[in-house]
Protein backbone atom coordinates (compact mmCIF):
# COMPACT_ATOMS: atom_id res chain seq x y z
CA UNK A 1 0.00 0.00 0.00
CA UNK A 2 1.22 3.44 -1.01
CA UNK A 3 0.11 6.52 1.04
CA UNK A 4 0.98 10.03 0.16
CA UNK A 5 0.41 13.12 2.73
CA UNK A 6 0.79 16.14 1.26
CA UNK A 7 3.56 18.14 3.21
CA UNK A 8 5.80 21.24 4.11
CA UNK A 9 8.63 20.45 6.76
CA UNK A 10 7.72 16.89 7.16
CA UNK A 11 4.30 18.05 8.29
CA UNK A 12 0.53 17.91 7.16
CA UNK A 13 -0.51 20.54 4.47
CA UNK A 14 -4.10 22.61 5.04
CA UNK A 15 -4.29 22.40 1.15
CA UNK A 16 -2.78 19.27 -0.95
CA UNK A 17 -2.54 20.89 -4.24
CA UNK A 18 -0.65 23.53 -2.57
CA UNK A 19 1.89 21.64 -0.54
CA UNK A 20 5.66 21.69 -1.10
CA UNK A 21 6.38 17.91 -1.17
CA UNK A 22 4.22 14.95 -1.19
CA UNK A 23 5.53 12.27 1.53
CA UNK A 24 4.72 8.69 0.04
CA UNK A 25 4.76 5.90 2.78
CA UNK A 26 5.22 2.29 1.18
CA UNK A 27 3.29 0.12 4.00
CA UNK A 28 3.02 -3.77 4.36
CA UNK A 29 1.09 -5.53 7.07
CA UNK A 30 0.27 -2.24 8.79
CA UNK A 31 4.05 -0.61 8.96
CA UNK A 32 5.69 1.42 7.08
CA UNK A 33 8.73 -0.44 5.15
CA UNK A 34 10.07 2.56 2.77
CA UNK A 35 9.08 6.10 2.56
CA UNK A 36 10.31 9.42 -0.09
CA UNK A 37 9.62 12.75 -0.64
CA UNK A 38 8.95 13.68 -3.62
CA UNK A 39 8.27 17.82 -4.64
CA UNK A 40 5.00 19.22 -5.83
CA UNK A 41 5.32 19.38 -9.79
CA UNK A 42 2.67 22.01 -9.35
CA UNK A 43 -0.88 22.68 -8.84
CA UNK A 44 -3.29 22.69 -12.13
CA UNK A 45 -6.68 21.24 -11.68
CA UNK A 46 -7.11 17.62 -12.18
CA UNK A 47 -3.26 17.01 -12.47
CA UNK A 48 -2.17 15.55 -8.91
CA UNK A 49 -4.70 13.33 -8.51
CA UNK A 50 -3.82 11.61 -11.32
CA UNK A 51 0.18 12.59 -11.34
CA UNK A 52 -0.10 10.37 -7.91
CA UNK A 53 -2.26 7.77 -9.26
CA UNK A 54 0.22 6.96 -11.99
CA UNK A 55 2.56 6.65 -9.11
CA UNK A 56 0.39 3.72 -7.51
CA UNK A 57 -0.77 5.64 -4.14
CA UNK A 58 -3.68 3.98 -2.41
CA UNK A 59 -4.43 7.05 0.26
CA UNK A 60 -3.88 10.66 0.22
CA UNK A 61 -4.00 11.88 3.47
CA UNK A 62 -4.20 16.08 3.70
CA UNK A 63 -5.66 18.77 6.00
CA UNK A 64 -7.90 19.88 2.83
CA UNK A 65 -8.54 19.26 -0.86
CA UNK A 66 -10.83 20.50 -2.96
CA UNK A 67 -14.32 19.14 -3.84
CA UNK A 68 -13.20 18.28 -7.22
CA UNK A 69 -9.91 16.78 -6.51
CA UNK A 70 -11.69 14.56 -4.09
CA UNK A 71 -14.17 13.42 -6.99
CA UNK A 72 -10.96 12.70 -9.19
CA UNK A 73 -9.34 10.68 -6.73
CA UNK A 74 -12.69 8.87 -5.18
CA UNK A 75 -13.21 7.76 -9.30
CA UNK A 76 -9.42 6.51 -9.21
CA UNK A 77 -10.27 4.07 -6.22
CA UNK A 78 -8.11 6.42 -3.84
CA UNK A 79 -9.31 6.77 -0.39
CA UNK A 80 -9.27 10.72 0.33
CA UNK A 81 -8.37 11.62 4.09
CA UNK A 82 -8.86 15.48 5.06
CA UNK A 83 -9.12 17.04 7.87
CA UNK A 84 -5.41 15.37 9.06
CA UNK A 85 -2.82 17.74 11.34
CA UNK A 86 0.93 17.27 12.68
CA UNK A 87 3.76 15.01 11.16
CA UNK A 88 2.80 13.09 7.87
CA UNK A 89 4.91 9.78 9.48
CA UNK A 90 2.93 10.23 12.50
CA UNK A 91 -0.87 10.65 10.35
CA UNK A 92 0.45 7.76 7.59
CA UNK A 93 1.10 5.42 10.91
CA UNK A 94 -2.30 6.57 12.43
CA UNK A 95 -4.11 6.15 8.90
CA UNK A 96 -2.26 1.96 9.24
CA UNK A 97 -3.87 1.63 12.78
CA UNK A 98 -7.04 2.65 12.30
CA UNK A 99 -7.10 5.45 14.22
CA UNK A 100 -7.34 8.66 11.61
CA UNK A 101 -10.28 9.30 10.04
CA UNK A 102 -11.27 11.94 7.52
CA UNK A 103 -13.54 14.53 8.67
CA UNK A 104 -14.61 15.50 5.00
CA UNK A 105 -12.87 19.02 4.84
CA UNK A 106 -13.40 20.22 1.32
CA UNK A 107 -11.57 23.57 0.73
CA UNK A 108 -14.20 26.18 -1.62
CA UNK A 109 -12.38 28.89 -1.77
CA UNK A 110 -9.07 28.95 -3.16
CA UNK A 111 -7.73 32.87 -2.48
CA UNK A 112 -7.13 32.00 0.79
CA UNK A 113 -5.15 28.52 0.23
CA UNK A 114 -3.64 28.34 3.51
CA UNK A 115 -7.10 28.12 5.46
CA UNK A 116 -8.56 25.06 4.15
CA UNK A 117 -11.13 23.16 6.62
CA UNK A 118 -11.43 26.62 8.82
Amino acid sequence: MKIAVASKNGMVTEHFGYCENFNIFEAENNKIVKSESIPNPGHKPGFLPNYLNDMGVNVIISGGMGGSAIEIFKGKGIQVITGAKGSAKAASEQYLQGMLKSNGSVCNDHMHHDECGH
